[in-house]
C-alpha cells in the first residue's frame, strides 16, 4: 500500500492543462438547491473559488433549505439534454462533475446527454443519495441505473461512506470472497461492522469494491470520524487523504463542494490524486467558515470566508441576531 506519491501508473499522470490564458471550463449537472446551501449553488461557488468558469445544466428543481427538502420536481429529458448541448456546442467542457440525479429517467437523460461530450473529459460523479437534512434524494431503483449507465464514465467518484456501503452491493466484491481469507463481501461486512481484512479498514474495502463498477478512481469520502480521512483507490495505490475535522462548522452542501473542486482542479490539469487533496483542502475550509447562523438547520459552508470578511459591527450583529424563520441579518455597510 502505497501512502501518497504522485508518480507512476496511469491515472498518475497529469491530465491535459488549459491552454496559457484561457479560464477553464467546468460543467455540473446536478439539482438546484433554493436554500443557496448544496446542489448546484454549491458547486458554481466551489468553481468560483477554484478559478475556473461555472456553466450548470438543471436536473431537478428541489424546495429545499438548511431543515429539510419539502419537493423535488425532476426535469425533463430534452430540458437536461438541450441545456448540455447548448453549452458543448458554444462553450466547451474542460471537467464535468455530476450530482444529483434521483430517478431513473434523469440518469438515462443525463447518459444521453453525456453522449454529446469529447470522450477526454474528465469527469466526476458525486453519488448523491441522502440530503443533510436525511431526504432521500436517489430512488431505490435507481442505484442499478447509476452503476450501469454512469459510473462507468467517471474519472473519479466521491461516495461517503454510506454510499460506498450500497454501492459496494452492487460490486463484483459483493458476490465473491476476498482474497485475504475472510468469509464475505467488504458491503455486507461493513453493513456488519466487520472489516474484511486484518489489514484494511472499511474506507479501503469500500474503494476497492466501488471501483470494480468501472470509475477509474474512487474517493471514499469518511468527513464524520475522529478524523476526516478520505480513501483514495486507482487500481493500484490507496492513498490516505487526511485533514481537521470541525464539528462546530456548517457543513450543509460539503459533499457537494468537495466533488465541484475536484473537477474544477481536474480541470486545471491536476492528476486525480492532486485533485482530490486540494478539493479535501477547499472544503475543509469551507466547513471551518461555515454560516452557522444561517438557518435553523446545518448551516451552509462557505467557500469565500464571507463572515470573516464582513466588519466586526457586522459580525456582531450577525451572531446576535435572532435566526429562524423571519430572521432578518443585517448585511455590512
Amino acid at each position: 500500500m502505497n501512502a501518497g506519491g504522485d508518480s507512476g501508473g496511469a491515472t498518475r499522470a497529469a491530465l491535459a492543462a488549459p491552454e496559457p490564458g484561457k479560464v477553464p471550463r467546468v460543467l455540473t449537472i446536478a439539482g438546484s438547491d433554493s436554500g443557496g446551501g448544496a446542489g448546484i449553488q454549491a458547486d458554481l461557488k466551489a468553481f468560483a473559488r477554484c478559478g475556473v468558469h461555472g456553466m450548470s445544466a438543471l436536473t431537478a428543481v428541489t424546495a429545499q433549505n438548511t431543515v429539510a427538502v419539502e419537493g423535488v420536481w425532476p426535469l425533463p429529458r430534452d430540458a437536461i439534454v438541450a441545456q448540455v448541448r447548448a453549452v458543448v456546442n458554444d462553450i466547451g467542457v474542460d471537467a464535468i462533475k455530476i450530482g444529483m440525479l434521483g430517478t431513473v429517467a434523469i440518469i438515462e437523460a443525463v447518459a444521453d446527454a453525456l453522449d454529446l461530450v469529447d470522450s477526454s473529459v474528465p469527469i466526476v460523479v458525486d453519488p448523491v443519495m441522502v440530503a443533510e437534512s436525511g431526504a432521500r434524494l436517489l430512488a431505490e431503483d435507481a442505484v442499478d441505473a447509476l452503476v450501469r449507465r454512469i459510473l462507468p464514465r467517471a474519472t473519479v467518484t466521491t461516495p461517503n461512506l454510506a454510499e460506498a456501503r450500497v454501492l459496494a452491493e452492487h460490486s463484483e466484491h459483493a458476490r465473491t470472497p476476498c482474497a485475504v481469507g475472510d468469509t464475505g463481501a467488504p458491503a455486507r461486512q461493513a453493513r456488519h461492522g466487520r472489516r474484511a481484512s486484518p489489514r484494511r479498514d472499511e474506507g479501503e474495502e469500500l474503494a476497492r469494491a466501488v471501483r470494480t463498477l468501472g470509475p477509474r478512481c474512487v474517493v471514499v469520502t469518511g468527513g464524520h470520524r475522529e478524523r476526516a480521512v478520505d480513501t483514495f483507490f486507482d487500481g493500484e495505490r490507496v492513498a490516505r487523504i487526511t485533514g481537521r475535522r470541525w464539528p462546530d462548522g456548517a457543513a450543509h452542501g460539503s459533499g457537494c463542494t468537495h466533488s465541484a473542486a475536484l473537477a474544477a482542479y481536474l480541470a486545471w490539469g491536476f492528476d486525480p490524486l492532486g485533485a482530490a487533496r486540494r478539493a479535501k483542502r477547499v472544503a475543509a475550509r469551507a466547513v471551518r467558515d461555515g454560516l452557522r447562523e444561517i438557518g435553523r438547520g446545518a448551516g451552509p459552508v462557505d467557500v469565500f470566508g464571507l463572515a470573516r470578511r464582513c466588519p466586526p459591527a457586522a459580525r456582531a450583529k450577525r451572531t446576535s441576531a435572532p435566526q429562524g424563520r423571519g430572521a432578518r441579518v443585517s448585511e455590512p455597510a
